[in-house]
């Protein structure tokens, strides 16, 4: 294979990739968060949720963001009807991923970072809440985009698999961040390994 069909072939597929991966939708419309927030309220959102949703769609950048989520898992796990009495938090926490994991990944949403707590909080300062120490593990997920949350959120399927969510986890806190930046955006670390192959293909056909 010559080396200019190894580049075409290599550059086809990392732009199928950053097309993908990147929102090219623009911040939500006027009537997009209206709707959103209509099909929350009719999926089983409460009204104050919903209004919360809308105030953070309406801050919208149009850009990729992350929620930073940290957890308590509650064992045992409320009982949910149709699910094993004896099943614990994290199968519980796996049914409700079995939709959210397909959905996330045609949005090219995924996890940044997960881990497991090492110990609990070591520094809290100006809060008024009990029971706020201890945590299980902290996950940092990238989303494409807000509309692509919104599009989630907004699938009737995700109401009906939130109830495993509900009864696996006993406290959580979870707050988006934009902007942000990491250092290994998959769109930089591709087109570089990209670069590596192709120039070492050419150095290889020169040989």
């Amino acid at each position: 294979m010559t080396p200019a069909r190894v580049w075409l072939i290599l550059a086809t597929i990392y732009v199928a990739f950053f097309y993908w991966y990147t929102s090219f939708g623009g911040p939500l419309t006027p009537d997009e968060i209206d709707w959103y927030v209509a099909e929350a309220e009719r999926v089983g959102q409460s009204r104050e949720t919903s209004e919360d949703f809308r105030g953070f769609l309406e801050n919208d950048t149009g850009d990729d963001f992350v929620i930073l989520n940290i957890i308590d898992s509650r064992e045992p796990p409320l009982v949910v009807e149709g699910f094993p009495p004896a099943a614990n938090a994290q199968e519980m926490v796996d049914r409700y991923m079995e939709f959210m994991y397909p959905e996330l990944f045609a949005r090219a949403c995924h996890p940044v970072l997960i881990g497991s707590a090492a110990h609990r909080a070591v520094d809290l300062m100006g809060l008024d809440v009990e029971d706020i120490e201890v945590w299980d593990q902290g996950v940092l997920m990238r989303y494409r985009s807000r509309r692509d949350l919104a599009d989630i959120l907004s699938n009737p399927a995700f109401a009906g698999r939130h109830e495993f969510k509900v009864a696996a986890i006993e406290k959580t806190i979870a707050f988006p961040l934009d902007p942000w930046f990491q250092l290994g955006d998959p769109r930089l670390v591709l087109a570089l390994l990209f670069l590596v192959v192709g120039f070492a293909w050419q150095a290889l056909r020169r040989d």
